[in-house]
């Protein structure tokens, strides 16, 4: 469910197809993201799941399953 949930903030953020998205999928190396891209994205989660990613769960999220992760132990 997070999943699905992610792929299409990514997929809204970055304006690509959100089936081209995994859990493996990296968010600077496969998906080219920067800062700002990073930020949005985060920015969307939070929304989403009406949650906080403190800074350092942030800066732990590498892949798009780090994302999942997150946010299953906060909520």
């Amino acid at each position: 469910m997070e999943l699905e949930k992610i792929k299409a903030i990514i997929a809204e953020v970055l304006n690509i197809d959100a089936d081209s998205i995994t859990e493996d999928t990296t968010f600077v190396d496969d998906l080219g993201a920067d800062s700002l891209d990073i930020f949005q994205i985060i920015m969307g989660i939070e929304e989403e799941y009406d949650i906080e990613l403190d800074n350092e769960s942030v800066e732990q999220i590498q892949t798009v399953g780090d994302a999942v992760e997150a946010i299953r132990t906060i909520k």
